[in-house]
């Protein structure tokens, strides 16, 4: 017999459905952390190359740009290559700062592949919040690892992408390969 349920119970009605709770997926959903105008000081990405790598989810520092994880992966190994300096729009990255992110970008994946042998990758960057930059004002790249069959009905049917280990572990492992990889 099924049970009944109220809306004092504060569960719903019951259904055929599973439920994956994240909570802690609400900060971003309500826009915590997210860079409020222009401005350096209110920025996170300025902000993180202030904290220790661990504590910050970097996988490396370069002279002009760094390499860290998303804090929201699409997959697993999603991470992001950007300038040190807090600048919004491709055009406007001198001469050096666009050579090493392409190096870094390189070299994330000649890592990914050590590390993980994903079998591709989507690479891009949104320029503005029209284009679906959650952080439009300072620049980002993304490098997102993909395997065959990794958007099976998890995110489909689920709205949910599985990840196999913690962030931090995932850090780990890619600060190692870094090292590793020429």
């Amino acid at each position: 017999m099924t049970p009944e349920y109220s809306s004092q119970d504060g569960v719903g009605v019951p259904d055929a459905l599973q439920r994956l709770w994240t909570p802690h997926r609400l900060s971003y959903v309500q826009g915590a952390g997210k860079a409020e105008g222009d401005e350096p000081a209110g920025c996170p990405f300025c902000r993180v190359v202030e904290l220790s790598d661990e504590d910050g989810l970097i996988v490396a520092r370069g002279a002009e740009v760094f390499a860290l994880l998303n804090l929201y992966p699409y997959n697993p190994g999603h991470l992001m290559v950007l300038p040190y300096r807090h600048v919004a729009d491709y055009t406007d990255l001198t001469v050096s700062e666009v050579a090493e992110l392409g190096a870094f970008t390189q070299k994330a994946m000649r890592v990914a592949r050590h590390v993980a042998a994903p079998h591709g990758f989507n690479i891009g960057m949104n320029q503005g919040v029209v284009a679906g930059a959650g952080i439009a004002a300072h620049l980002h790249q993304h490098l997102v690892p993909r395997w065959g069959g990794d958007a099976n009905f998890m995110p489909v049917i689920g709205h949910t992408k599985v990840l196999p280990q913690l962030l931090g572990e995932t850090r780990q492992l890619l600060a190692d390969g870094w090292k590793a990889v020429g």
